[in-house]
């Protein structure tokens, strides 16, 4: 099961779900298309949020900002 929900809905009210559910999470990022992409700490944590927020899911393809750091990391 994957840990990653795309989300039609904002940071904020991602983040204050999952701490109301005591779902960990491990990343959340902006999507350019609108909504975040949510990656729970765990499987069952995300199935806990897939559920909760069914009617919040985006369905079909996202796209996600590309990231390239400006500087080397080394």
């Amino acid at each position: 099961m994957s840990r990653v929900l795309f989300l039609n809905m904002s940071e904020t009210a991602a983040v204050d779900y999952c701490k109301g559910k005591s779902v960990g999470v491990s990343a959340i990022e902006k999507l350019s298309s609108g909504g975040v992409r949510l990656v729970c700490m765990s499987s069952d944590g995300a199935e806990k949020a897939r559920t909760g927020l069914k009617s919040k899911l985006i369905k079909g393809d996202v796209t996600r900002a590309k990231h390239r750091p400006t500087k080397p990391l080394w």
